[in-house]
């Protein structure tokens, strides 16, 4: 009771809001308690970038090409456009920033003014009050003070590449809204006087009511192997109200009547009549080409549709696949944390193509098909990729196909794909994107190409391996790819801590990528591949295992052990001695056994080594069960949930890192979670709640988890699988995606279920070490 009540009680973040989720009602049709409960604001928070979740309070439908927010500062890498600590509001912004360690590229911002015309971003800031403000999943307000005086009512909803904003004028003198096309770009994030002036266009066309324009700002141009030089986003803005009057500013100068403008600092804007209240505008968004943005505005928000009728189609796309999930027995603060979760790990890798076709930044040329980008595979690998396989699997097949369109066109698999590609974080984690797909039964795309990508990364290393760092945001290098398999990983095991960066951690991730190499190949019968590279994966996590301090530890090429603390990326040795997940019995012998294995778990955690804020530890707690010590994971579960998550701004400890934070609550919420992704298993931790239904797209029946008492009763005593008692601490994918019946029976004491570890020995001594043990 003591550990669970005190923990509980120092987790408890203030819950107290300023800002508002009650929309009026014409936003909130259709009716959904699961898209209610979402709060958008949630992880906007935190002390510093690495202290926050990263999120927006954005809208547009899963998966949108275009994002739009308040902006309320200038974005760039490690900064978001929108800060809940902030007072102003300087314009909305079609953002393509996919994460806050991520560059923004080819936004266009919308800013909404009254007398004269203000373009630069600190003079055009408006003052707002939390109070004032609404946010949903597809639906923002907020009354702004107008820098002359009156008000600006702003409201705002998207598809997914097309805006839709309007603006209220009350009480303040003429209205007019600017089109900002460029900007100062930031490059980096180390200093935000370092910047570009990106060079874009400026079209306005009294006569249609639109301004039109390009914008060819890449944050991440300076990183990566594809410099995609014909990319741009394009965007046509069209108005409901006539124009009084228009021009062009550039760098703070206005050119009154002005119809064109080229350069850097660069908006357009629309002056409309005296006294008109309320001004309508509709902003197309492409990466093909403004007549590819004005079909994209034509087709998703024709003319004469209300800015209500938006809100309600984006509604109803969330809540498509919101309401396949019921929760029953969470209190308020439970549901917001449980459905705001499944709707950031909905918004991203996001849609690239447009009617059929997309720009690709690695050949510089426009194709026919579906793409995707903004790609965060070193994090979502983990369990983002498997909950969207379950919720969103009609989106999989075009993903996978997206990223063998990236390597036919670009010579390799995404690793971080931010437009393109951008060599941030390491290994090549798209070998198991594919694997787990295939293991899954997903089929729709060339399997041939497929291996064929994925046997590339496993023996094809970079250019210069031998003599190029690959450091992370390293300038100027090709693609980073397996840096090391060379040198010396594909001849002695490891990678080589004097040559490469991050060395150990690279060792570790290349081991399971070729684990997942493995297990396409044997998927496709190619059976000699599969058994060479299953054997370079079971063994090379041990090249630098450390039988002295029986810690995982970078190596040089020669052999020489490089020191506890190199060779690690966002973790360090106590992480990644844990990183073997696809062979975990090899792990726990290496370390003296099971019970030696449990109480190094126990170490780790109460010695307070475990960051759930970066994803390398995310897997750990599920790990006490694999060792016989089911109970013991059950309650580090409902710990690390009651430290990181709450429904505050700051609701994530770090940075959401595009839904594997947030996959990562859903699935331990739901009692099980894909340790090893590409096993096509899960490993049963502790249900949170009463009972969940998912309604699985495709699948013949409901899944359904029942688990009373759960809330206050985080023990397991008993499983069953469709009436079948489960044993062993895991599901298959056949358990779960055809839909069932999952059934915990619950206690408030630790059980022998799955904890012949802890029971092992002097079962008294253990009941009086709990407090007693049911039978």
């Amino acid at each position: 009771m003591t550990r669970f009540l005190v923990l509980a009680l120092l987790a408890v973040a203030s819950t107290a809001r300023l800002h508002r989720r009650d929309a009026p009602a014409s936003f909130s049709q259709p009716q959904s308690a699961a898209v209610d409960y979402v709060d958008p604001f949630i992880g906007n928070g935190g002390d510093s970038p690495n202290g926050s979740g990263g999120m927006i309070p954005s809208t547009a439908p899963p998966f949108a090409m275009t994002r739009w927010v308040a902006q309320t500062r200038q974005n760039y890498v490690s900064v978001t456009p929108y800060n809940y600590t902030d007072t102003h509001i300087h314009g909305f912004q079609g953002t393509h920033q996919p994460a806050i360690w991520m560059g923004e590229s080819a936004q266009v911002i919308v800013a909404p003014g009254a007398g004269e015309v203000q373009s630069v971003f600190e003079k055009r800031g408006m003052p707002f009050s939390h109070t004032d403000e609404i946010a949903t999943a597809s639906y923002y307000s907020v009354i702004m003070d107008a820098v002359e005086g009156g008000k600006i009512h702003a409201e705002q909803s998207a598809t997914s590449r097309t805006g839709h904003l309007r603006f209220t004028f009350e009480n303040t003198a003429t209205p007019y809204v600017l089109i900002e096309a460029t900007r100062a770009s930031v490059m980096g994030s180390d200093d935000p006087t370092n910047v570009t002036y990106p060079l874009g266009s400026i079209h306005i066309d009294p006569s249609r009511r639109e301004i039109t324009g390009h914008n060819p700002e890449r944050q991440d141009f300076i990183i990566g192997p594809n410099p995609a030089p014909s990319f741009a986003g394009y965007f046509c803005a069209r108005f409901d109200t006539p124009f009084a009057g228009f021009g062009v500013a550039q760098n703070g100068s206005i050119r009154e009547n002005a119809k064109d403008g080229e350069g850097a600092l660069l908006a357009g804007f629309a002056r409309f009549e005296e006294g008109t209240k309320r001004v309508d505008v509709r902003v197309g968004v492409s990466f093909i080409s403004v007549e590819q943005a004005r079909k994209n505005l034509e087709k998703e928000i024709p003319d004469g549709t209300a800015l209500e009728e938006t809100a309600r189609k984006t509604r109803a796309a969330w809540a498509e696949k919101l309401d396949r999930v019921k929760v029953e027995g969470a209190g308020q603060e439970e549901n917001e944390i449980f459905y705001t979760a499944i709707f950031h790990t909905l918004q991203y890798p996001y849609e690239q193509s447009e009617d059929g076709r997309y720009y690709s930044g690695y050949d510089d040329t426009v194709h026919e098909g579906e793409s995707y980008t903004g790609y965060s595979i070193w994090d979502t690998f983990r369990a983002e990729w498997a909950w969207q396989i379950l919720l969103a699997p009609e989106r999989i097949n075009g993903m996978v196909q997206s990223m063998l369109q990236d390597y036919l066109e670009g010579g390799w698999l995404p690793m971080w794909k931010n437009i393109v590609e951008t060599n941030i974080m390491v290994g090549t984690h798209a070998d198991s994107l594919v694997a787990e797909a295939v293991a899954k039964g997903f089929t729709g795309f060339d399997l041939e190409t497929a291996y064929e990508a994925v046997h590339k990364d496993a023996t094809v290393p970079p250019e210069n391996d031998w003599t190029t760092s690959y450091f992370d945001r390293e300038q100027h290098v090709g693609y980073e790819v397996r840096a090391g398999l060379s040198s010396v990983y594909a001849t002695h095991g490891w990678v080589a801590s004097d040559i490469h960066s991050e060395a150990a951690s690279r060792t570790l991730d290349y081991a399971y990528d070729d684990y997942a190499v493995s297990v396409l190949a044997a998927a496709l019968g190619k059976h000699a591949d599969a058994a060479h590279f299953r054997a370079r994966a079971f063994s090379a996590p041990f090249t630098i295992f450390n039988n002295a301090t029986r810690f995982m530890e970078a190596r040089n090429a020669d052999g020489a052990w490089a020191g506890q603390d190199a060779g690690w990326t966002e973790g360090d040795m106590w992480a990644y001695t844990f990183n073997v997940v696809h062979d975990v019995p090899a792990l726990i012998e290496r370390r003296g056994g099971n019970r030696s294995f449990v109480e190094f778990l126990d170490e780790h955690f109460d010695g307070g080594h475990n960051d759930h804020t970066n994803e390398p530890s995310h897997h750990i707690p599920y790990f006490y069960s694999l060792a016989g010590a089911a109970s013991k994971s059950q309650e580090r579960i409902r710990e690390i949930a009651k430290a990181n998550y709450n429904n505050s701004v700051n609701g994530l400890s770090g940075n959401e890192d595009c839904g594997q934070m947030s996959a990562w609550y859903i699935f331990s919420a739901l009692g099980f979670y894909p340790v090893d992704p590409v096993s096509a298993e899960y490993v049963i931790g502790t249900p949170f709640f009463d009972k969940v239904t998912i309604d699985l797209p495709n699948a013949p029946r409901p899944l359904v988890i029942t688990s009373t008492g759960a809330p206050s009763k985080p023990y397991i005593k008993r499983v069953t699988v469709n009436g079948r008692p489960r044993d062993a601490p895991v599901l298959t994918h056949a358990d779960i995606a055809a839909g069932g019946h999952v059934h915990f029976e619950m206690s408030a004491a630790p059980q022998a279920w799955s904890s012949s570890t802890l029971m092992g020995g002097s079962r008294e001594a253990e009941a009086e070490r709990y407090g007693h043990v049911e039978l």
